[in-house]
């Protein structure tokens, strides 16, 4: 499970900041989700080293342009390269309107199947490996945070044990790796958990943007590995946050603290912070930090393995 941030900054994109994106990579299965596509996306697939071709989930927190403008020139790349099998994409109410206005006006033919799941508040995806909720967020239009949950994974089977006490190699090998107790031709048995090393605990990611602080968020945050937090402005602006409804880097903190958060990497900074200014990026890091010491400061290109848990 690998992080790779495509888009940090907030409202508009600056020189070295694109809009909100983030790819979750899942190397095992060859898969790529999305997470929000600002203006410039694709732009930004092509100095990453992220295959479009493995993208299969888009999931979008809410209309607004700086997630979302980015999302009709993408699709339309991914089927002029026609080798995207099927996109799902997952977003509020108006999501699936807006993607067919694009399609009308533009003309655009998409060559692979697109199918849109309009979301609301519980699980909205599942399958034998991971569980995608997600929950409301507080912002001026309706937004949504996600939380993507690994399921736990049985521990490693030890196959040097199982044949020195003369297991034969088959299906008896895959029983035990499910815990289960088998008998030999002989007469003994032995059980699954002899052979096989402690469970491996999924791992848990969470997104929330564009949101003030809110129970929401705190709530789908609850004991995460990894919690990317917008922290759109610093302390000293918590005003204009709260005018907004966007948070400030303190807000994204008492988050990831009430939660119980392990990591926090904070995303969707305004430009007002750009070098030379009076408060810059690194003032917002300490100002986190403060309050959550595992902060880190998303940039563009940022790759981050999440860590299992021990």
């Amino acid at each position: 499970m690998q992080i790779t941030f495509l888009g940090t900054s907030s409202g508009v994109p600056t020189r070295s900041r694109n809009v909100s994106s983030i790819a979750l990579r899942l190397p095992q299965r060859a898969e790529l989700w999305l997470f929000d596509c600002g203006e410039g996306t694709q732009h930004q697939f092509l100095r990453s080293d992220l295959k479009v071709s493995q993208l299969s989930r888009i999931f979008i927190t809410h209309l607004h342009g700086d997630h979302i403008f980015g999302l009709m020139g993408l699709l339309a790349s991914c089927g002029l390269a026609g080798n995207v099998k099927r996109i799902d994409l997952y977003g509020p109410p108006g999501l699936e309107e807006y993607l067919q206005a694009g399609v009308r006006y533009s003309q655009t033919h998409f060559s692979y199947p697109v199918k849109v799941h309009k979301i609301h508040e519980g699980v909205i995806y599942e399958d034998d490996e991971y569980i995608v909720s997600c929950g409301p967020l507080k912002h001026r239009v309706t937004a949504f945070g996600y939380r993507v949950t690994e399921k736990d994974r049985p521990g490693h089977f030890d196959v040097e044990k199982a044949k020195a006490v003369g297991i034969p190699s088959g299906p008896l090998y895959g029983q035990l790796k499910q815990g289960k107790t088998v008998k030999l031709s002989d007469g003994r048995q032995f059980k699954g958990t002899d052979f096989c090393g402690p469970d491996q605990i999924g791992r848990k990611f969470v997104y929330c943007t564009d949101t003030v602080f809110c129970d929401g968020a705190v709530e789908l945050a609850k004991d995460a590995d990894l919690l990317v937090h917008e922290a759109t402005f610093a302390h000293q602006d918590a005003q204009m946050a709260f005018d907004r409804l966007h948070s400030t880097s303190t807000m994204a903190a008492q988050v990831a603290a009430i939660a119980g958060a392990k990591q926090l990497i904070m995303t969707h900074f305004s430009p007002r912070y750009a070098p030379g200014n009076a408060i810059v990026l690194d003032d917002l890091l300490k100002e986190a930090q403060a309050i959550f010491p595992n902060t880190k400061m998303a940039y563009d290109f940022l790759t981050y393995e999440v860590p299992r848990p021990v």
